[in-house]
């Protein structure tokens, strides 16, 4: 008999790193509708998004205006530093200082 799989629910965080800030910090997070317009507000705005499934689940953990822990500060700084790159704002290597990005996944 097949196993049927639950149906799959849109997730998105949306963070932002701010000049001199400690960490980076949750601006937005959802799942279902608001996911989907945290990502409209980003294509809106033209942030680039990422598919990072398991970083969003440890994200929405986390509470609104919540800096980023310093367990997670690897891979968020790799999803920073990649929409700075798509979003042509700094040349590859260089470190990020400021930047609103979001990130989704279905799962």
């Amino acid at each position: 008999m097949p196993t049927l799989e639950p149906k799959k629910t849109l997730k998105a965080v949306a963070l932002k790193y701010e000049v001199n800030g400690a960490a980076p910090r949750v601006t937005g997070q959802g799942e279902g509708f608001v996911a989907e317009a945290i990502l409209a507000k980003a294509q809106e705005m033209g942030i680039p998004t990422r598919t990072e499934p398991e970083l969003v689940e440890f994200l929405m953990q986390l509470k609104l205006n919540d800096l980023v822990p310093p367990k997670l500060y690897a891979a968020v700084a790799e999803v920073l530093a990649w929409a700075y790159e798509i979003d042509g704002k700094i040349e590859p290597r260089e470190l990020p200082s400021e930047l609103s990005a979001e990130s989704a996944h279905k799962g």
